[in-house]
């Protein structure tokens, strides 16, 4: 007898995804699913060299390659309000940084490309961009910034609380009116045909996750919160901004990103496809 594929599956594991990632630990991968973490970016790429079949990938990495993908729907890592975890540091007022360096993270793509629209298409200044660390902002002496997300920047938010922070959820949503989508469980199209039946016992399994990770919010921030170090409170304060669905209000902010993004580089209209029969 023929075995059944196997479905690649690319995973995140920030505190921003703990309440799927942790009830999926405790309940354990299905069988005939591989789990590959990494952070955004690393995810991206194997999505795209079809070394993943499906993955949490950044909402950016959708609208490069939106001809190959289909969107799982009901879930995103979005925010409705500041995301706490997508910050620009800087030494100096934001609109200090016209013509200065701002050293960014090489984890997240629609993050960089989210600041360059809040600083070039709505502030109307141009920096300079420059991958880096944290250590570059340290050791700069005139104005500059750094852009972290993730477990970083709720790090850096302790560390380095007396440097200007921008929270880049928080100045889109006041632009805007509309929610923040920063990553999306994106399926690349082949899969779907090859592992229909697996994508949709997949979906069923990553409901089955939230609806556990919501119902003990309290017992997960108290075992991830120490990662940074923060307290259990700040963490279910945090987690609390997050939200980990899709609804229609999301993909009007993810449709608004999309047109952006579509006249920064002069390319048609981006569709939002969702898995065919949904």
């Amino acid at each position: 007898m023929t075995e059944p594929p196997t479905l690649r599956i690319g995973m995140v594991n920030f505190i921003n995804t703990s309440l799927i990632y942790l009830p999926w630990v405790e309940m354990g991968t299905p069988e005939h699913m591989e789990v590959i973490e990494g952070p955004p970016t690393l995810l991206n790429r194997l999505l795209s060299e079809s070394r993943l079949d499906m993955g949490l990938v950044s909402s950016y990495e959708y609208w490069e390659r939106s001809g190959d993908y289909y969107i799982m729907p009901g879930f995103s890592i979005s925010a409705t309000g500041p995301v706490g975890s997508v910050i620009l540091f800087s030494n100096s007022n934001p609109m200090a940084l016209d013509k200065e360096k701002i050293f960014l993270t090489s984890q997240s793509s629609t993050s960089v490309n989210l600041l360059k629209i809040l600083l070039e298409d709505f502030l109307y200044i141009t920096p300079c961009y420059h991958q880096g660390t944290i250590g570059e902002l340290d050791g700069c002496p005139g104005p500059c910034g750094y852009l972290a997300i993730g477990d970083e920047a709720l790090r850096l938010k302790k560390s380095h609380s007396h440097l200007f922070s921008m929270d880049l959820a928080e100045a889109w949503i006041a632009r805007t009116g509309l929610p923040f989508v920063f990553a999306l469980w994106v399926v690349r199209k082949k899969a779907w045909r090859k592992k229909e039946k697996l994508i949709r016992s997949l979906h069923h399994f990553l409901l089955g996750c939230l609806r556990m990770g919501q119902e003990n919010i309290e017992a997960i921030s108290s075992k991830v919160a120490i990662r940074i170090p923060m307290g259990p409170k700040e963490c279910i304060e945090y987690l609390g901004g997050i939200d980990l669905e899709l609804d229609e209000r999301k993909e009007q902010g993810l449709a608004r990103f999309f047109r952006i993004l579509d006249k920064r580089g002069a390319k048609p209209p981006t569709p939002i496809t969702y898995l065919p029969g949904w």
